[in-house]
């Protein structure tokens, strides 16, 4: 029966799925090409990739709603391979290079089989951004000649920047007319890209704009034939397709296979591939409408074999691609068979518009290409993480200088040791990573009253351990409710923040949440959600209102939902607490977060205090909920049949029994001085009220009730259930 709603869902979505995969095929095309040209491979090999991805992944993936193809995280790494292997033979450097993608697709093959789709949460998430921007830089350095008509242009990434106004000021000057004709079609290329998504026309937008610009270029052409003109551009300036594309196929040339500089390029494409493939897969999950989680390591086996068989064929690696995928998902895509019609349609694309695709300038392709570079570094990326911290900043450009001025695998390096560095100065130990790098830190289980997932993260959690959280977070259903408690965890870095986020964003569409708690007294430099957060010491009682988490601007809000007052900071008069049992055997340091309301002398709180002494001795946080009553009642304590049954017969408490409910009786321990006093107000109506709504630990003191639900800080969600609680259960006692 589940097999048949499968086949019923896949043939209902038939339609939808192979729409986007033309779509995407518009993209792909023109973009394919052009990876492939920006790589110096043949434009065909582009296609190759994106053919082999769309086939091979579609049926073997794990993920749901992705595009496979050439990425452009490689294009510098192929560009260097080609030229470094090949020397002057550009075209043997290929042919090494080929032989590079084989091994990569096999090490990727091998790295899904190890289970290793957790990779990506290795790196520090700005150092990840510093290796974006860099390969942006990288595209756009050499593209940006080529869209200008300067093909003969090479160098190293800076001096290709630097060559930019040389290069303009010679084709306004110097040009040729072939130069000027593919220059004035570059830019007006460029524009396309630009100024596409503010053009709302929804027939203008059906096409997207790399398409338009093949259109618009390949007509260019035609309007010379009409007209009986020769073509007033070059060969060179245009795209070289085989006229036999399958009898001109390229073979790799494995001879140089022991050689050191072949390996460290067949490393160097394992590891941008799977990052940018996991980095992408988590990017393109949060998009998906349904919001499914992909199966990474089956996708990594995919992508895999699927770039082996595409380096054997004469194509260059196969990723998966965030931009293509995001326009497979706007386009209504429901599962990987839109990637299969994409392949499909770029194959009836070469073989019936062969010599269409001849006529397409360089520049117009280099265009797509120098807006997709600059998408990559663009100086918002800058702000933004400039937004989270100031020591971001230094990991980013740190990552960025050192790629542009080496390679990516110095770059990236560069940026995990960096970050290692500034996490150790922050927190002022070394210790503190080295001693606890290896423990586990991580207590997950589920609370059986509530149905809540209970997270305690302790010691720290950073990108060198952030994989142990995930494999937590991974195992619990994303219906689910989770509490996030970090008071236990001395640092928490961005990356930790960021990757909690995703977490946060499936939960949510699946009806699920997860909430942080703990965060309150970790001091912070930026307002910045993501910002690293570093414990600081008790007695160090700097403002905690200061830089607010998510949970105290929840707090805030609550309290204006039910206009009572919020008052975030500590405050050590806790002598209001001292007279209920719970606390005679516990030393409180302080209370803060208090959320009140002055007319009904109800205040929540969360609270420090110690248990134990010496060795023995814990820090627990915890939320109370006090509510002041309007008169005397019996002193009483009531919680689960025995849990602190010890604690209360030493204060000379006995159980107390109520006629005629056995169960509860048996579910609750209820003791108290005097018993008939006590059990004058547990009447019929406040047993039911009590048998019906979670446990909580109950206590008054005689003029006050002191109402408990766990000895952890509460979600916002959870404070605004224990207050419906004793506003409920100060009715039955007035």
């Amino acid at each position: 029966m589940k097999q048949k709603n499968k086949t019923n869902n896949f043939l209902k979505g038939l339609p939808k799925n192979i729409f986007a995969g033309f779509v995407v095929s518009l993209i792909a095309l023109p973009l394919g090409l052009g990876l492939a040209i920006a790589s110096e491979a043949p434009p065909i090999s582009g296609i190759i990739a994106a053919v082999v991805g769309g086939i091979i992944v579609s049926i073997l993936g794990g993920s749901n709603v992705t595009i496979a193809g050439p990425g452009n995280g490689l294009v510098i790494v192929v560009l260097g391979a080609i030229t470094t292997l090949g020397g002057d033979d550009l075209y043997q450097g290929y042919l090494f290079t080929l032989a590079a993608v084989v091994f990569s697709g096999i090490l990727i093959l091998l790295l899904g089989f190890l289970k290793m789709g957790r990779l990506a949460d290795f790196f520090p998430a700005s150092a990840i951004e510093g290796m974006l921007a860099a390969i942006g830089l990288g595209i756009l350095s050499k593209q940006f000649h080529i869209m200008v008509g300067h093909n003969e242009a090479n160098g190293s990434i800076i001096s290709l920047l630097i060559q930019i106004p040389e290069a303009i000021y010679n084709l306004i000057v110097n040009g040729d007319t072939s130069e000027k004709i593919a220059a004035t079609i570059g830019v007006i290329s460029l524009l396309i890209m630009i100024f596409y998504s503010k053009i709302r026309n929804k027939y203008f937008q059906l096409i997207p704009a790399p398409m338009w610009i093949l259109i618009l270029t390949i007509g260019f052409s035609y309007v010379f034939v009409a007209l009986n003109i020769p073509y007033p551009m070059e060969a060179k300036y245009l795209v070289n397709i085989p006229n036999d594309i399958f009898g001109s196929m390229a073979f790799p040339d494995f001879s140089i296979i022991y050689k050191s500089e072949f390996l460290m390029v067949v490393f160097a494409l394992t590891f941008i591939s799977s990052i940018e493939s996991l980095l992408s897969i988590k990017a393109v999950d949060k998009l998906d409408p349904e919001g499914r989680r992909s199966n990474v390591n089956r996708d990594l086996k995919a992508l895999g074999l699927a770039t082996t068989i595409s380096g054997l064929l004469g194509g260059l690696n196969v990723v998966t691609v965030i931009a293509r995928s995001s326009v497979n998902v706007n386009n209504n895509a429901t599962n990987r068979s839109a990637n299969f019609f994409h392949a499909l349609f770029l194959i009836i694309f070469i073989v019936v518009f062969q010599e269409q695709l001849k006529s397409i300038p360089l520049a117009a392709l280099a265009a797509i290409l120098v807006y997709t570079g600059y998408k990559l570094a663009t100086p918002t990326n800058f702000s933004k993480i400039a937004k989270i911290g100031k020591e971001q900043i230094l990991i980013f450009l740190t990552t960025l200088l050192t790629t542009l001025f080496t390679n990516l695998m110095t770059g990236i390096s560069a940026g995990i040791l960096i970050t290692f560095i500034i996490h150790i100065i922050i927190n002022r130990s070394f210790s503190l990573f080295i001693k606890h790098l290896f423990k586990p830190n991580i207590l997950m289980f589920k609370e059986p009253d509530g149905g809540n997932y209970y997270v305690s993260i302790k010691h720290f959690c950073s990108f060198i351990n952030f994989y142990r959280l995930k494999n937590r977070l991974d195992a619990i259903p994303e219906n689910g409710n989770v509490v996030l408690d970090f008071s236990m965890c001395s640092f928490v870095d961005h990356t930790s923040f960021e990757g909690v986020e995703n977490y946060v964003q499936t939960f949510d569409k699946k009806g699920g949440s997860i909430e942080l708690v703990g965060l309150d007294k970790h001091e912070t430099d930026s307002k910045h959600p993501f910002a690293i957060r570093k414990l600081i010491p008790s007695m160090a009682l700097k403002p905690i209102e200061n830089y607010f988490t998510k949970r105290q601007k929840n707090i805030k809000a609550t309290a204006k939902e039910y206009k009572w007052k919020y008052v975030p900071k500590k405050n050590k008069d806790t002598q209001f607490l001292s007279d209920f049992i719970f606390f005679r055997t516990r030393e409180i340091s302080y209370y803060y977060n208090n959320l009140f309301d002055k007319i009904n002398r109800k205040s929540v709180f969360d609270v420090e205090f110690t248990e134990g002494a010496f060795i023995a001795k814990e820090v627990v946080k915890a939320t109370v909920l006090h509510i002041k009553l309007d008169q005397k009642i019996p002193i009483f304590t009531l919680d689960k049949e025995g849990l602190l049954e010890m604690i209360y017969s030493l204060a000379g408490f006995e159980n107390i029994s109520i006629d005629n409910h056995p169960d509860f009786n048996k579910r609750f321990y209820l003791s108290g001085e005097n018993k008939n006093e006590i059990k004058k107000i547990f009447t019929d109506d406040l047993i039911l009220f009590l048998e019906s709504n979670p446990y909580y630990h109950i206590e008054s003191n005689g003029c006050s009730l002191m109402i408990l639900k766990k000895e952890r800080l509460l979600s916002v969600k959870e404070i605004k259930a224990m207050i419906y609680f004793g506003a409920q259960l100060h009715l039955f006692l007035k």
